[in-house]
């Protein structure tokens, strides 16, 4: 089983306007409200698949009980913990505004409740699959999935981590199966700028010689890059196509990956689906659907 946890979920609101005009009223022309949040973005993804997948993390006040109500009518398998204080977060994202993006806060989470997600992950075994995913609010200390993984770490149990800066390198001692960043974010790490995919390959070998097993950087429209635990370098250009929606195309391509390793075990195989299902994504208004993500990988097997 694939277990995703978001530790700080929200409501995307997605705006459309003919021009933004900063200190003035501004009047949307079109309008979208979607469950949000990185892990839950994969989840969403797996589940077009037709991979079984449940989606874990915090939700509170009635954003949060909208986020439940919405993901699980698109089918998705639940077991969210609800706060008893707090209000889940409202992402407002200006969609033909240059990506500019006003994120929430998210709730406090105290202990009780990271105990009580302890106490779920405690009942995952080995070969489950665990997607740690996104930011988490600022009540959780900077090594909350490092914390995770060495709880976990002699279970058997598949690391997957997205994140960025501390969240993404305490986890590497614990030699997580897969990270993901893109090539600005591991630029940063690095305080280099990557702008290329052979200028990735040697910083991504680097966090390999730190302990991840396998390495996939997103580079938007110049495709992807994988270092694979046997040594092999993948490399591909992003398809060519229209960028409608960028928002979740980097966790599609969590979700791709992960879908293509369970089905075939093959880094390669999986390798193309990242690249399928996030372009996909980004080629639609919505998180990317199993005939559009097969029609790309189509394209790009030939």
């Amino acid at each position: 089983m694939i277990y995703t946890v978001t530790f700080n979920p929200s409501l995307d609101y997605i705006v459309s306007m003919d021009r933004f005009a900063l200190g003035k009223t501004n009047r949307t022309t079109s309008e979208q409200i979607f469950p949000g949040g990185k892990g839950i973005n994969v989840s969403i993804v797996l589940n077009n698949l037709g991979i079984e997948n449940t989606a874990l993390g915090f939700t509170a006040g009635f954003t949060g009980d909208q986020i439940e109500s919405e993901v699980r009518k698109m089918g998705l398998l639940t077991d969210f913990i609800s706060l008893d204080k707090g209000l889940s977060r409202i992402n407002v994202k200006l969609k033909d505004y240059d990506g500019t993006e006003i994120n929430g806060m998210g709730p406090d989470i105290e202990q009780i409740y990271v105990n009580a997600l302890y106490e779920k992950l405690d009942r995952l075994v080995a070969d489950d699959i665990l997607v740690l995913a996104g930011s988490i609010p600022n009540s959780l200390p900077d090594s909350i999935y490092s914390d995770i993984l060495a709880r976990l770490q002699k279970k058997g149990v598949l690391f997957v981590v997205d994140a960025t800066k501390d969240l993404l390198l305490n986890v590497l001692q614990y030699q997580p199966f897969l990270i993901k960043p893109n090539n600005h974010e591991l630029g940063e790490i690095f305080q280099v700028t990557l702008n290329t995919r052979e200028e990735v390959v040697p910083y991504a070998k680097k966090l390999q010689e730190k302990g991840a097993h396998n390495v996939l950087v997103s580079m938007a429209g110049q495709g992807a890059v994988l270092v694979d635990a046997l040594g092999a370098v993948h490399m591909l250009a992003a398809p060519k196509g229209k960028l409608v929606n960028a928002v979740g195309a980097g966790d599609s391509m969590v979700a791709g990956f992960l879908a293509g390793w369970t089905k075939k075990k093959e880094y390669a195989y999986a390798f193309r689906m990242g690249i399928s299902a996030g372009s996909a994504s980004a080629f639609s208004e919505l998180l990317a659907t199993r005939q559009e993500i097969e029609q790309i990988f189509g394209i790009l097997k030939n």
